[in-house]
């Protein structure tokens, strides 16, 4: 365990038995056992290394106990419980990349600069941050851009010491032609990062990941319908006013769940019938519109019944 930056503890998680930890690409995240919680960490050390795994805690102050439990309680020796890696945010193929990172949204984005590297890819990499004592990593990446000299950049923004945040409109207004963005951290960033979108003309080269979800609110006339689990043989009513995941813990059938905001990944599941009514803010347009799977933590039926695979 280390200290990066104020309030951000790095984590390297090894086998109990010394053993190869499952391979992961850039992007991935882990569940982690907090506590009797569990929550969702980007893995931001060497896919090349199996033998740890390394991620980054901001210690919240509105933690709802996880970030907490890493900082307060866990300590080196101890044994925890991951789950994963999953991904959910890869790093596409591309002529060259530009990262966008606020605060600990760094921790993906720094596996995907050195794997861009590793691929012979140009990258820009851009790091806004309250302070400079606040911005983990920050030597690592100006170490890891200058292993290619002329063919990577990182371009720190303290917003103590710049006056304010970073130009993004003028940041994805130079984007190279035949190059992809990837942008990680809080949600107004997320959100002027995609207002900026349109004008910068980058269309679906804008690839985000978001630490919290914004879920579509209620619709009016919301209503029920039937949930048949294929596998288990029940079938579990789902009120207007709750989630599948709810009305299916209520009724004894089990969900493996975390974020309940649609972003994480766990309680992902395949769909066999029915049309979902997708509200995450995790799968692509393009699996949304396929329909075979769907995260029910947030999302519904579009119709009166789903069939699902659990």
């Amino acid at each position: 365990m280390t200290y990066e930056a104020d309030e951000v503890l790095s984590v390297e998680l090894v086998h109990p038995d010394g053993k190869p930890l499952p391979d992961w690409t850039p992007g991935a995240h882990i569940d982690l056992h907090t506590g009797g919680q569990v929550r969702q960490y980007s893995l931001c050390g060497d896919p090349a290394d199996t033998t740890r795994y390394r991620i980054a805690v901001l210690r919240a102050p509105a933690s709802r106990g996880g970030s907490e439990f890493v900082h307060r309680e866990l300590r080196p020796g101890a044994t925890v419980t991951v789950r994963g890696p999953r991904n959910h945010f890869p790093l596409t193929d591309a002529d060259a990349y530009v990262f966008i990172a606020g605060g600990i949204g760094v921790t993906p984005l720094l596996a995907q600069a050195r794997e861009a590297g590793a691929r012979g890819s140009g990258w820009q990499f851009w790091y806004g941050g309250r302070g400079r004592s606040s911005m983990a990593f920050a030597d690592e990446l100006t170490a890891l851009a200058g292993l290619t000299p002329g063919k990577a950049s990182v371009v720190l923004h303290p917003k103590d010491e710049r006056g304010g945040r970073m130009d993004l409109a003028r940041i994805l207004a130079q984007v190279p032609d035949g190059a992809r963005v990837y942008c990680c951290g809080p949600q107004s960033l997320i959100d002027a990062v995609e207002a900026a979108r349109t004008e910068s003309g980058l269309g679906d080269r804008l690839h985000v990941e978001r630490f919290a979800g914004t879920p579509a609110a209620p619709e009016d006339g919301e209503r029920g319908f039937e949930v048949e689990c294929a596998r288990s043989g029940r079938t579990v009513a789902v009120g207007p006013d709750e989630s599948i995941v709810d009305a299916l813990e209520d009724a004894g059938v089990y969900v493996e769940a975390s974020c309940r905001d649609g972003v994480c990944g766990t309680c992902e599941t395949r769909v066999i019938a029915g049309t979902p009514d997708h509200r995450d803010t995790l799968l692509s347009s393009a699996q949304h519109a396929a329909g075979d799977v769907m995260m029910l933590c947030v999302s519904r039926c579009a119709d009166k019944r789903l069939v699902l695979d659990i």
